[in-house]
Formats: C-alpha cells, sequence, structure tokens
C-alpha cells in the first residue's frame, strides 16, 4: 500500500436500540472522518445487520446476516465503534457481533468513541478493549469519550453544537488510528498474522 492509498475505515454503531443515540453521533464522527482524503468509511449500523443474538456451533453453517456483514469487515483496514455505556459495559449486540467473527477484526486497530453520562462511556470502551484484544485486534490508546452528550445539543437541535470540545479528541484518534492502520497492513501483507 502506498503513502497515498485510501485505508479503509468501518465505523460500527454498536446499539441497536429503539430511540439510541448512536446514529447521530456516528453520523457526526462519519462526517469528520471522510475530511480525511487518506480514509474510505464505510458506516455499519448494527441495527441493520440484524445478527442472531445466539452464536451457533463451530460446524453449523453461518446464517445469512453473518455472511454478509463479514466482506465488509474484512475489508476493513481499521474500525471505530460507536458505543454507548449501559450498566457501566457496552450493549450486547456488540458483543455478540463480536464473537460472530474472527478473522475479520486480526491484526487490525480499533479505536472507541463512547457516549454516555458522567463517565462519557470510558466503562465501556475499557472493556472493550479486553474483548478486541482476544480476538487479536489492537486497541489504540486514545479515542473520544463523550460526557452527558445531552447537553451538546445547540438551540436549533443540532449535535454537536459549533464549537465542540471534542475536535482536539477526533484528530489525536484519526491520526493515531491511520498511522496503525497503514503499519499493521503493511505487515499483514509482507508477513500474515497468524494467532
Amino acid at each position: 500500500m502506498s503513502d497515498n492509498s485510501a485505508l479503509r475505515l468501518a465505523i460500527i454503531i454498536g446499539s441497536t436500540r429503539r430511540g439510541r443515540f448512536g446514529p447521530t453521533v456516528a453520523r457526526w464522527f462519519t462526517g469528520q472522518a471522510r475530511r480525511r482524503r487518506e480514509l474510505d468509511v464505510d458506516l455499519i449500523d448494527l441495527a441493520d445487520a440484524e445478527l442472531p443474538d445466539r452464536l451457533g456451533d463451530e460446524c453449523e453453517e453461518l446464517p445469512g446476516p453473518v455472511v454478509a456483514l463479514a466482506p465488509r469487515l474484512a475489508a476493513a483496514d481499521a474500525f471505530v465503534v460507536v458505543t454507548p455505556e449501559y450498566n457501566r459495559s457496552f450493549p450486547a449486540p456488540l458483543k455478540t457481533a463480536i464473537d460472530w467473527y474472527l478473522d475479520e477484526w486480526k491484526a487490525k486497530p480499533v479505536a472507541f468513541l463512547s457516549y454516555g453520562g458522567q463517565s462519557g462511556g470510558l466503562h465501556a470502551a475499557e472493556q472493550l478493549r479486553s474483548a478486541f484484544t482476544e480476538v487479536h485486534a489492537v486497541a489504540i490508546r486514545d479515542g473520544i469519550s463523550i460526557p452527558n452528550y445531552w447537553d451538546e445539543f445547540d438551540a436549533d437541535g443540532r449535535w454537536p453544537r459549533s464549537g465542540t470540545r471534542f475536535s482536539a479528541s477526533v484528530k489525536t484518534t484519526l491520526d493515531q488510528l491511520t498511522w496503525w492502520a497503514r503499519v499493521l497492513h503493511d505487515a499483514r501483507k509482507t508477513r500474515p498474522y497468524e494467532s
């Protein structure tokens, strides 16, 4: 991959709950990521993917929704997981999505964009680091945490209000994610990752 080649970034909306805020924050972040010419962005909403909530046995044929999502995850060079915090953790459908796949995550960087109350979803992000490490993904250090996201609406109802304090976090996260994505992409091409 040359330095000018686009990296495929999959942004995953991790909540499937009715009335969720995830699509709003994911669209905002997707807009920020698409400003970077080195990124080709794919927005994946787990609510649309409709992955089964029960994992099958290893010898069973994979369900259609699992097969349909696999190429999009496999094509990604990096991931950003958009997650709320529910009861100091992340949503069950997100855990199911992680567990349905293995090779699609291996040796690829993942960053977290979390939101919630006072913690800004940091409890969820910390648990996600452990889950992704187990499937051999590389969790990058920095991410984006949005505490009390409801306070970021402007008078016209737009989110986030102009001059949001999260812009610096977006730049840092995307800089680190892009660096890791290039390094790991090149490494996978020259020496396939084996776990």
